[in-house]
């Protein structure tokens, strides 16, 4: 009997950073069922060190009790009321008895500040609950959800959180540069422009004209002094962007950490099984019919992009060595091709931007037009058609649908950071050696980006996707129909055209500062064409598939267009010469502000300011983050370890059950047989 209980195999989920303390071992690999009960001693005894706080002079060791404690702590820490927990009022009453008593037991001072406490955390709830209402679009995002799954909802709430970043950048603008400029009317050097107000409509496209002088761009503001030397406005100019761009990379990184943590608990390390999704899925609170239509196709969604997963991981698992070696083989041809392509858009918006350069006279206005937005013109084709080839070459590599969906978007992403800045190349180049006031021509080379962007917008929605679908539900059977069919909304180019639109609007905040308004115009728009290309126009996609690491990657990818605003930035700075027009007029650098403010202060607050931007301080701050992030990485393999505890705990505590179930079963048995033969 011995050897057989030695045998019993207990199940046990295994890890390499898998860790078990001796006792932990010693108790499990015994097979005595008189053991058992030494767990609940030791829980009682971890209850007893953990609840000295609530109650001191408790030596009750009854089990019902120390059951009856816990969930009394937790009603005591709930940040929901007493009368809105589920449970009936005689509970209800003992429990508000028992926590009276323990009020005090415990004194007023420790009493008052757990109720605030509590206070404090329902208060945040609330808050959150209620910003969470004010948010637009909600019921819209949620009916996109469930017709064309979780990844088109992930675009625009994307979008949406651009437009909040942007209305962010406005509210900067206008309290650091806007109104200093506007309240102080008098003072400052007049500027002195060559581009001549004619009034026509080509200044709304260009830039030019009124628009030039309005406070839209650069050459608008001027030096003036608001109360002291230190305090002007064009030290508040410099402030306001760099805020702006602190501000929008802490949020960018926020967002960013947030998800990959959120990546990486629903990741390879996560996985949900299918029968809770098909029993356990659907929400019984639901009585509109609309209602349960979104919430069964989300359900279909789900299904559908687990199993393609599925499908996928079982093709490779398929493959022999021949197909792998003929796999490897088409995917360098392939890459390769993607490069030549790469190649061939960056020598074409080369010749654009060269080109462009020259001015024509004498022309009709739509083609002096044209020729003023040849190098907007040329990004945009390259951008539209290359990724479309993209998704197309990326289909013959035979990836997950997760990782084509990545490839393709760092591939794009790429392409349009790539273009972008040999065009800000360039144009910066150029400027610096053939133009006069160069900051404001900057800023209107970035306006009239991003109008041709809304532009482009607009005639994919109605002159491209609107006729597809127009024609396909219109004529269905015939050959044309067949052949296009209606466009699906393909998530990697839409999220990046975002991308590259707000980076476009980081890049010419400084010389244009009212462009993060004109874009908060422009993504209202879009979001109102694009919500329209989808519901009307797009079908939905054949294969789906989850954004729970793409949107990483799309943080990621805004992440380095900001990376790309402030180094552009910078490079402006440095070989833009304050010309007769700015508020920096005058100076021989944007930098002399901050230096001719710190010389007006008091000597220790010079002093402060000179040692932290000393190397000394340098050397401190990366010392002092070096131990931080190795308390951080310390503390997460102890997380980590702490998890696969949990886990065999868990897993054992399973097995003592399947044990205790089977000697149960056999000591029954045991005494049916005896049963009769006593009789």
């Amino acid at each position: 009997m011995e050897d057989n209980q030695r045998r019993v195999n207990f199940q046990r989920l295994s890890s390499e950073d898998s860790a078990i303390s001796d006792d932990s071992c010693e108790y499990y690999q015994t097979d005595i069922y008189e053991h058992l009960p030494s767990t609940l001693s030791r829980w009682k005894s971890q209850f007893r060190d953990q609840a000295e706080d609530v109650d001191d002079d408790d030596d009750d060791d009854d089990y019902d009790d120390f059951e009856y404690v816990s969930h009394l702590c937790r009603d005591w820490n709930s940040i929901q009321s007493l009368k809105m927990l589920p449970l009936c009022m005689q509970e209800k009453r003992n429990i508000r008895e028992r926590l009276h008593q323990q009020k005090l037991k415990i004194g007023h001072w420790e009493s008052w500040r757990r109720s605030q406490r509590i206070a404090w955390r329902r208060m945040v709830e609330q808050l959150k609950g209620f910003f969470s209402r004010l948010l637009p679009w909600k019921h819209t995002l949620h009916k996109i959800e469930g017709r064309f799954g979780v990844g088109v909802k992930a675009y625009f709430v994307f979008l949406r959180y651009l437009l909040g970043l942007n209305l962010l950048n406005c509210v900067i603008i206008a309290l650091s540069v806007l109104l200093p400029s506007l309240y102080i009317k008098k003072g400052g050097p007049h500027c002195n422009l060559t581009s001549k107000d004619n009034g026509s409509v080509l200044d709304v496209f260009l830039g030019s004209g009124f628009l030039e002088r309005s406070p839209v761009f650069y050459s608008f503001y001027k030096l003036k002094n608001i109360d002291k030397q230190c305090l002007n406005t064009s030290l508040l100019f410099f402030a306001g962007m760099v805020l702006i761009l602190l501000l929008s990379f802490l949020m960018i990184v926020r967002r960013t950490v947030v998800g990959y943590k959120h990546t990486w608990m629903t990741g390879n390390h996560f996985s949900m099984n299918m029968s809770y999704k098909v029993f356990c899925g659907w929400d019984f609170c639901i009585q509109d019919p609309q209602a349960a239509f979104l919430k069964h196709s989300f359900i279909k969604n789900e299904l559908k992009m687990d199993l393609e997963e599925q499908r996928f991981r079982l093709r490779v698992s398929q493959r022999t060595l021949k197909q792998k070696v003929v796999l490897f083989f088409l995917r360098l041809i392939l890459n390769i091709s993607v490069l030549a392509l790469l190649g061939g858009s960056f020598a074409l918006i080369y010749y654009a931007t060269i080109k462009s350069q020259n001015k024509l006279d004498n022309v009709h206005w739509t083609l002096k037009l044209l020729w003023e937005y040849l190098p907007p013109i040329t990004i945009t084709v390259v951008n539209f058609v290359l990724p479309q080839m993209f998704c197309v070459i990326v289909t013959f590599e035979d990836y997950s649908l997760t990782t084509q969906l990545n490839l393709t978007l760092v591939r794009s992403i790429f392409l349009k950071l790539a273009s972008l800045g040999i065009y800000l190349f360039f144009l910066i180049t150029y400027l610096t050696t053939s133009i006069q006031n160069p900051e404001t021509e900057f800023g209107k080379e970035m306006y009239k980006l991003t109008i041709f962007h809304l532009l482009a917008c607009f005639c994919n929605a109605f002159l491209v996707s609107f006729p597809r679908a127009w024609i396909v539900d219109k004529y269905p059977s015939s050959m044309l129909a067949k052949k296009i069919g209606k466009p699906e909304f393909v998530i990697p180019l839409n999220i990046l055209d975002l991308v590259y639109s707000q980076t476009v609007t980081w890049v010419g905040v400084f010389y244009c500062p009212l462009l993060p308004a004109i874009s908060i115009v422009k993504l209202l728009v879009i979001f109102y064409m694009k919500m329209f290309t989808v519901i009307r126009c797009c079908a939905p996609a054949q294969r789906m598939f989850r954004t729970t690491s793409s949107s990483v990657l799309f943080n990621f990818m805004l992440l380095l267009g900001l990376i790309m605003s402030a180094v552009t930035l910078g490079v402006n700075i440095n070989m833009f010469v304050p010309g007769t027009c700015g508020p920096f007029m005058g100076d021989s650098s944007v930098f002399n502000v901050t230096s001719e403010c710190v010389q007006t202060l008091p000597r220790p607050v010079r002093n402060g300011i000179s040692y932290i931007t000393s190397e000394a301080f340098a050397f401190a701050l990366i010392l002092a983050e070096v131990i931080i992030l190795t308390s951080l990485v310390s503390r997460g393999g102890a997380n980590r370890k702490t998890i696969e505890r949990l886990k065999d705990m868990l897993v054992m505590c399973s097995s003592d059950k399947r044990f205790l179930v089977k000697q149960h079963a056999t000591l029954i048995r045991r005494q049916r047989r005896i049963a009769p033969s006593t009789e």
